[in-house]
């Protein structure tokens, strides 16, 4: 059974990892970092450190939060540059 879920917690970094790197959109690279977090914090757990796990669990979420937060003003400044004809700056 462990060896079950290794391989679900491989899978998952995985598949996230080569999300990051292949997609373009910025909210489905975030998408992609909540999958890889997710086996990142699995494999936390079956090596057994729960304290350590516990904490990505916490901080996991906030951290995306902070990642959609800066990517929504990204596209709000590029908007603004946009509709003022500044592209350069």
């Amino acid at each position: 059974m462990e060896s079950f879920v290794s391989i679900i917690a491989i899978a998952l970094m995985l598949i996230g990892t080569f999300g990051i790197i292949f997609l373009r959109k910025p909210l489905d690279k975030v998408i992609m970092f909540s999958i890889l977090d997710a086996g990142f914090v699995l494999t936390m757990v079956l090596f057994r450190y729960l304290d350590v796990a516990m904490f990505a669990a916490l901080a996991g979420p906030l951290s995306t939060l902070v990642f959609i937060l800066s990517i929504v003003k990204i596209n709000e400044i590029r908007k603004n540059k946009i509709a003022s004809g500044d592209l350069n700056g």
